[in-house]
């Protein structure tokens, strides 16, 4: 009897009429099965864990009034991923991807249950609420690196600049609906369903990554147990202008700027007394902003520092305007713009580190992102919380938006690097 094999899907390319072929239709990697499955999953879990998020961040208000205290638990969450972040990059490459991030994802519904139970109980005392932030940011200094390179198993390297747009296109879809959600249930219900409703949501990753086809994955070489791996991969990307000019300007925006979670809390509520469902709708704003530039980013053939400079001058600017904007009408409206900039840079910024980092370097590459990405809200939530605090709420979003378009100055001002073809 004869065994089939089943082999990886490779969408038909068509000829084009300068000799080379013709991109990618926009959405080409949902047609392969495996990575269909993946970005579902991901999609239903994101909903699930921004819910909890705008819940976190509105107990926290509810509980100190302060926009210091409100930085200090949003930072407790990334401070694994800031002490932890490289040694998670490092399990990654050494171990089976899928099989870590099924444990990463029944670690965070059993985070996400006891989160449940505590608020139904009303026994969230602040110091209960910053030790689970903790255990959920020690999960995420693994999943992280782990859910990034997972992408790159999932389809081959014709795919791979499209599939990671998808995903950002996808994520930011589910950013779209979590916090409008949130809003609605917190007004009608309070927050304990948002936590329910996320520990639920991790059923969906948990079920996607049992179904992929193992036959069809690509996976990447394992690193071998050696010394000094963690300082190999922090020497390759300072010494690879393509990996070290985007992770500047990661690691600034991220501290500086990704703070959304505590700047615009402090803005609806502060400088426009607008109740959870004002930034219910300033989140879901953004995030629909973010779902329109998607659709650009997944047709995008081309990239380099350069045009990810260009991208970070102007998300600060559409910053700044929306911090200064006079009405919550205009804010929102700005913050449409943002939302759809965001997706712009940090989609380019992870296509350019996916498709430069060696395959055997790449969990530990997408650590480094994380570290900056993530970990920089250790030390930027509780600074732009105190900057909102002392100079008003609108400095801390204005902040963000001159950090953002400094930095991007700042890398044009540099040597030119080669773009990165994403064919």
């Amino acid at each position: 009897m004869t065994v089939r094999r089943r082999v990886p899907f490779r969408a038909k390319r068509h000829a084009s009429p300068h000799g080379g072929t013709a991109h990618l239709s926009g959405f080409a990697s949902l047609r392969i099965r495996n990575y269909r499955l993946f970005a579902i999953g991901q999609t239903i879990s994101v909903v699930g864990n921004w819910m909890q998020n705008i819940a976190v961040g509105w107990l926290t208000l509810q509980l100190t009034h302060s926009g210091t205290v409100l930085g200090i638990v949003t930072g407790a969450r990334y401070l694994p991923v800031l002490l932890l972040g490289v040694w998670g990059g490092l399990v990654v490459d050494r171990h089976d991807t899928r099989t870590l991030l099924t444990v990463t994802q029944i670690c965070f519904a059993a985070q996400a249950a006891v989160l449940t139970v505590l608020s139904w109980a009303h026994l969230t005392a602040l110091p209960l609420l910053v030790l689970l932030m903790l255990t959920i940011g020690f999960t995420n200094a693994f999943d992280n690196p782990a859910r990034q390179s997972l992408i790159s198993e999932l389809v081959d390297r014709e795919h791979l600049a499209n599939a990671v747009a998808v995903n950002s296109t996808c994520i930011n879809t589910a950013k779209l609906l979590g916090p409008g959600l949130a809003g609605l249930v917190i007004a009608a219900l309070g927050v304990t369903p948002c936590f329910a409703l996320d520990t639920v949501s991790f059923l969906a990753v948990i079920a996607s990554l049992h179904m992929l086809r193992t036959a069809e994955m690509l996976p990447a070489q394992r690193e071998v147990r050696a010394q000094g791996q963690i300082r190999a991969a922090v020497a390759y990307v300072c010494r690879t202008p393509e990996l070290l000019y985007p992770m500047v300007m990661v690691y600034v925006t991220g501290v500086f700027t990704w703070e959304f979670p505590v700047s615009l809390p402090l803005l609806t509520t502060s400088a426009f007394h607008a109740g959870p469902s004002g930034y219910g709708a300033a989140m879901a704003v953004m995030s629909a902003g973010a779902v329109l530039g998607g659709f650009v980013a997944v047709r995008r053939r081309r990239l380099g520092t350069r045009s990810l400079a260009v991208s970070a001058v102007i998300w600060g600017t559409l910053i700044c305007a929306a911090a200064l904007a006079p009405t919550l009408a205009v804010t929102l409206a700005a913050l449409l713009c943002v939302g759809s900039a965001s997706i712009t840079f940090n989609s380019s910024a992870k296509t350019l580190m996916q498709l430069t980092a060696a395959p055997q370097m790449r969990g530990r590459v997408l650590s480094i992102w994380s570290i900056g990405w993530l970990g920089g809200t250790v030390v930027g939530a509780p600074a732009v919380g105190a900057i909102g605090a002392t100079w008003g709420a609108r400095s801390a979003l204005l902040v963000g938006g001159l950090a953002a378009s400094g930095i991007g100055i700042v890398v044009l001002a540099m040597p030119r690097v080669r773009p990165v073809n994403r064919q």
